[in-house]
């Protein structure tokens, strides 16, 4: 069973997909939750989960599974070189998390190298 299965059961088959002991071993509550948290009409369900971490996975699934409406939900994950040139951009314009979010929307590649440029110091990194 791959991530995938396992949220597309949630958000959209609503398919029970513990059936299989085998299977429910494999299911990822913390990865789950954390996908799901990143939708507005998802985001208690996952946070009861999380404080509710001594419930079996299989209660835990079948929880979401059963609580959370169908939908077709989809976040992308931040890659590790995003969130590096999230920091700059912070350091660079003193901006919060958010204001440097958008601004990296809109800044072109050649202006972040000018950036990196800027505040880089020498020495070992």
């Amino acid at each position: 069973m791959e991530l995938k299965d396992w949220l597309n059961s949630i958000n959209l088959t609503k398919e029970d997909l513990s059936e299989d002991p085998e299977d429910i071993k494999k299911y990822p509550p913390y990865i789950i939750n954390r996908c799901l948290s990143g939708h507005l009409d998802a985001i208690l369900f996952a946070n009861e989960m999380n404080k509710n971490t001594h419930l079996s996975k299989d209660m835990q699934y079948q929880f979401l599974l059963h609580s959370i409406r169908k939908k077709k939900r989809f976040s992308p994950w931040l890659r590790q070189e995003k969130i590096a040139d999230l920091e700059l951009v912070k350091k660079y314009y003193k901006y919060s998390n958010e204001k440097a979010q958008q601004a990296l929307k809109i800044l072109i590649p050649e202006q972040l190298e000018y950036i990196r440029k800027k505040l880089d110091t020498g020495g070992i990194k």
